[in-house]
C-alpha cells in the first residue's frame, strides 16, 4: 500500500502560514532544498484542498512542480500527478491537474491501493484534518522554523482522536531549523 505524507515547513507555534497566507518568514537553505530533493524523488502524486491550489495558482505556480510560471513556459503534463479537493470548483483546465469533487477520504484510500510512489498531502490543515481522521496519514514531516507568528493557518486541526506517532528523525538543519519526521501509529 502507498504511504501519504502531510507536513511542510511551520513556524514554532504551529502555523504553515500567516493570517494574511504571508510565507515571507520561511528560512531558505541548502540544507531544505537537499531533503526536499530526496523527498520528491519517491513521489509521483500530490494531494490539495482548494486553498491550497488557489495560493499555488495566485503565486504563479505551476501546481504539479511548484516551479514559478513564465510566459512562455509550454503548458505540459508532469509525471508528478495532483488532486484538488474542493466542492466549490468547477474544473481545473491544467495539466497533470485533476479535480476531485467526491468524498476525500475513499477517493485517497481507492488511491493509496493503486500501484504508484508515496503521496504528498499539501497544504493547509482541513483536508489533513479529514485524511488524519480517517487513518489514511502514515507519516508526518515538519521543517520547524524560529519563528512565533501568533496567528495564521494552522498545520493540525482537531481529527476527531488522538493520533499516536513515534519519532524516526530529529536534527537541526540550517538556519535554527528542526527537522521532525514521525510515523503515524494506526490502530490495529
Amino acid at each position: 500500500m502507498r504511504t501519504v505524507t502531510y507536513g511542510g515547513a511551520i513556524s514554532l507555534d504551529g502555523f504553515l502560514a500567516g493570517a494574511d497566507g504571508s510565507i515571507d518568514w520561511l528560512h531558505h537553505s541548502k540544507d531544505a532544498q537537499d531533503i526536499m530533493s530526496k523527498y520528491w524523488k519517491d513521489v509521483d502524486t500530490i494531494l490539495m484542498g482548494r486553498k491550497t491550489y488557489d495560493f499555488a495558482v495566485s503565486s504563479g505556480r505551476e501546481v504539479s512542480t511548484g516551479k514559478k510560471r513564465t510566459k512562455d513556459m509550454p503548458r505540459k503534463e508532469s509525471a508528478v500527478r495532483t488532486y484538488v479537493f474542493s466542492r466549490k470548483l468547477q474544473s481545473i483546465d491544467e495539466p497533470g491537474v485533476e479535480l476531485v469533487k467526491g468524498d476525500a477520504v475513499e477517493f485517497v484510500h481507492d488511491l493509496k491501493c493503486r500501484p504508484g510512489k508515496e503521496i504528498c498531502l499539501l497544504g493547509g490543515g482541513e483536508l489533513a484534518q479529514t485524511l488524519l481522521g480517517a487513518g489514511l496519514v502514515d507519516r508526518i514531516g515538519l521543517n520547524i522554523h524560529p519563528i512565533l507568528l501568533g496567528s495564521g493557518i494552522p498545520t493540525f486541526r482537531d481529527p476527531g482522536h488522538r493520533v499516536k506517532l513515534t519519532l524516526s528523525e530529529c536534527r537541526q538543519i540550517d538556519g535554527g531549523c528542526v527537522l521532525v519526521n514521525y510515523n503515524v501509529l494506526h490502530a490495529e
